[in-house]
């Protein structure tokens, strides 16, 4: 099944909530029920891809969602880069890695907690899991302060 079809329960799929409370889908598509926002899986991807892109200091273009379900909750596997200084630097300023975030596994466990949050939190759906999948770096390169 596909994913996008699959999880109408939090995109508001009034079919299969008309079914659960013994109202016919054509009473349903005929009149949408009032007081509901349905949330399209483009949009849904594109909410989760900018909270991604923020917590992980990449571009948004650098991230790909998949949604699926987690036993009624809204799951999500993100790919995606991850912004890292320098080796050269970390080399000269171990500290740096602190200052930064913390290691890439450390930054990969706070930005799964936080999407998790934030996506909930704007859009409504219950998430459940989130797979964060790093694909490479993206080398912050280093300014110059004048």
């Amino acid at each position: 099944m596909a994913a996008d079809t699959a999880h109408g329960w939090f995109l508001g799929g009034a079919e299969q909530d008309a079914a659960a409370n013994g109202i016919s889908a054509a009473t349903v598509t005929s009149a949408p029920p009032r007081g509901r926002t349905r949330i399209v899986p483009r949009a849904l991807r594109q909410v989760v891809s900018m909270v991604t892109a923020e917590s992980l200091g990449v571009p948004s273009g650098q991230v790909r969602v998949e949604l699926g379900d987690d036993h009624g909750q809204l799951a999500l596997t993100i790919s995606t880069t991850i912004r890292v200084v320098p080796l050269s630097r970390i080399t000269r300023e171990p500290a740096i890695i602190a200052r930064t975030g913390g290691t890439i596994l450390a930054r990969s466990a706070r930005s799964q907690v936080e999407i998790r949050r934030r996506v909930g939190e704007l859009t409504g759906a219950d998430v459940g899991r989130v797979i964060v999948r790093l694909t490479g770096i993206d080398v912050q390169q280093e300014r110059r302060v004048r």
